[in-house]
């Protein structure tokens, strides 16, 4: 009755708790045995989703089922003592935040969500992950070869001091070859030696000959060099002399050839010019030009001034004649009266 309350109660808190009596462990060999891992029973679970302890799914809307077992008190103390602090932590949090002012008369304050994007409010169940760590099977190794238990007795031979061999007889051939040895060693040695340092006496003649070989295809090189670039210069020479005297001969050819051209042109062309008066004599072109012109200016003065002068002496020929005549006529007119 107690473990249906408490499962209950843990059940409204909104907590999943799973406890299990504890039990021996099954001894074990170190080694898979292959016969023995398919006649298992099933308590040894090989695979993990045969296994009941495992929990599949959504574990946030998880349904609690009523346990027989006790609850860990170890477990609900951590629990209680968890939300203590994040009570304790709320409290601070609410002591150091800003509050709100008190509403008005006649309203009320209202909780808004002010997040970016909207969240459904919903009360989490609290959860933990629990690891266990087992040693890896180990696959049986191959079993040793069978060898029957000795039977029967040993049978020992004890041997006497000089009975088996004299140590200095025995032991002169032995020494008399490492001496040996040694000896034949150390002369290849020498003999090795005495070839190494002749080499390294030809080696140092042949790079002698190599370098003065080297040196010698060095100047032979520049020699080369030289007698190259002294060729292309005067290749180059030569090649711009060609240039020119082509050059010289074209405009030799052209000059001939534009004065034969115009030999009959020249004269035809001037002609042609000189009629339309694009050649003159300076002389003659200021008399058309400046002297003629003035004098023409001059004569048409003075004779529209003899014109002038004319005119009036016509005029005043006129008017004296004119008035003579009504002189007479008045003369005419008085001489029969007076008669």
């Amino acid at each position: 009755m107690s473990s249906s309350m408490q499962t209950k109660k843990e059940a409204r808190n909104g907590t999943y708790t799973f406890s299990s009596h504890p039990r021996p462990l099954q001894n074990r060999s170190k080694y898979r045995e292959p016969a023995a891992e398919s006649n298992e029973g099933s308590s040894n679970y090989v695979n993990i989703m045969y296994d009941r302890r495992v929990v599949r799914g959504n574990t946030y809307a998880q349904h609690i089922l009523p346990l027989a077992a006790q609850p860990d008190p170890i477990e609900i103390q951590r629990q209680q003592e968890a939300r203590r602090r994040a009570a304790a932590r709320k409290r601070a949090k609410a002591q150091f935040r800003s509050r709100t002012p008190e509403a008005v008369d006649g309203r009320t304050h209202v909780d808004v969500q002010t997040e970016l994007y909207l969240e459904e409010l919903s009360d989490h169940v609290e959860e933990c992950s629990v690891e266990c760590q087992t040693d890896a099977f180990l696959d049986k190794p191959a079993s040793p070869l069978f060898i029957p238990a000795k039977s029967g007795k040993d049978v020992a031979t004890q041997i006497e001091e000089g009975e088996l061999f004299d140590f200095d007889v025995e032991v002169r051939p032995l020494l008399e070859v490492l001496v040996g040895k040694t000896i034949e060693q150390s002369l290849v040695e020498v003999m090795e030696e005495e070839e190494l340092a002749s080499l390294r006496a030809r080696q140092r003649l042949f790079e002698e000959l190599r370098n003065a070989e080297l040196v010698e295809v060095q100047r032979l090189e520049e020699r080369e060099r030289r007698h190259r670039e002294e060729k292309e210069r005067r290749l180059k020479q030569q090649r711009e002399v060609l240039r020119k005297e082509k050059e010289t001969a074209e405009k030799i050819a052209a000059r001939a050839y534009a004065q034969q051209y115009l030999v009959d042109l020249l004269p035809s062309v001037y002609t042609t010019l000189k009629d339309h008066g694009y050649f003159y004599d300076p002389v003659e072109r200021d008399l058309e030009t400046e002297f003629f012109p003035w004098l023409m200016a001059q004569v048409n003065n003075t004779l529209e001034k003899r014109n002038v002068a004319r005119a009036v002496l016509d005029m005043l020929l006129r008017d004296v004649t004119q008035h003579k005549s009504d002189l007479f006529q008045q003369m005419a007119h008085k001489s029969p009266d007076s008669n």
